[in-house]
């Protein structure tokens, strides 16, 4: 049993910063693939940002440059920084971990982005 548990979520002016985190405990298999997904009311649920147990990363368009995934291998945790937040950033967001061909969720975190 995986579980990943995510903090950090809140509500920021545009313009703003939050950092995100994910906590994953149970069995984690390696290679994995740990990322954010963000869903805005209304709409599908769409990646943000992926990084491997190597490193490698991976971004949406939208957030390049902006927003920076990182990861603690020893504690099992993943990071994202956002920053330069705007409006459409707002939604909520899950983490995801993927090994095994499995996939778990976090239960998300909310983010508020006031213009």
């Amino acid at each position: 049993q995986v579980h990943l548990v995510e903090s950090g979520g809140g509500l920021v002016q545009a313009g703003g910063s939050l950092r995100l985190s994910c906590a994953a405990s149970g069995n984690i298999f390696k290679p994995n693939v740990m990322g954010w997904y963000g869903q805005a009311p209304g709409k599908q649920r769409e990646l943000v940002a992926a990084i491997t147990s190597g490193g490698s990363t991976n971004y949406a368009d939208s957030v390049e440059g902006r927003f920076t995934i990182s990861r603690d291998n020893a504690k099992n945790t993943i990071f994202l920084q956002m920053n330069n937040l705007k409006p459409v950033d707002a939604a909520i967001y899950y983490c995801h971990a993927q090994f095994g061909g499995m996939n778990f969720w976090g239960q998300g975190t909310q983010v508020t982005v006031s213009s």
